[in-house]
């Protein structure tokens, strides 16, 4: 049973960084789209960065929102999905949630990919970063 739980959140000045780790996935078959998203205050969800495999060596990657691209990374070990974040600003702030669908179609897995194509949701942890 798949059920998702975030650690790694907390309170940072400007420019730290923070390792986000998302459990629960059990084993993750070799078919899957796992995402982080975030939804700042007041604003709606969005997609943050997002690895995906359609099983076979013909899509295998991982995605990084552009704005975020060379502060942000994501990875996984085993049955655990990281997301690393660098040079933390204020406009970071947000509630983070990791999120995964393990049915498909993968081809619009991104770190654009609508949260309503994600099945199964943590119940997020907070990052504030303060200026």
């Amino acid at each position: 049973q798949v059920q998702l739980v975030e650690s790694g959140g907390g309170s940072v000045e400007s420019g730290g960084s923070l390792r986000l780790s998302c459990t629960g996935f059990g084993n993750i078959p070799n078919r899957y789209c796992l995402g982080w998203y975030r939804q700042p205050p007041a604003r709606d969800r969005e997609g943050v960065a997002a690895i995906v495999s359609d099983g076979s060596v013909r899509r295998r990657d991982a995605s990084i929102r552009d704005e975020l691209q060379g502060r942000f990374t994501i990875s996984r070990d085993k049955n655990t999905l990281y997301l690393e974040m660098n040079n933390l600003n204020p406009e970071d702030t947000a509630v983070y949630y990791c999120a995964a669908d393990f049915e498909g179609p993968f081809e619009f897995c991104s770190a654009y990919w609508l949260p309503t194509g994600m099945d199964y949701w943590g119940e997020g942890v907070q990052v504030t970063v303060s200026s």
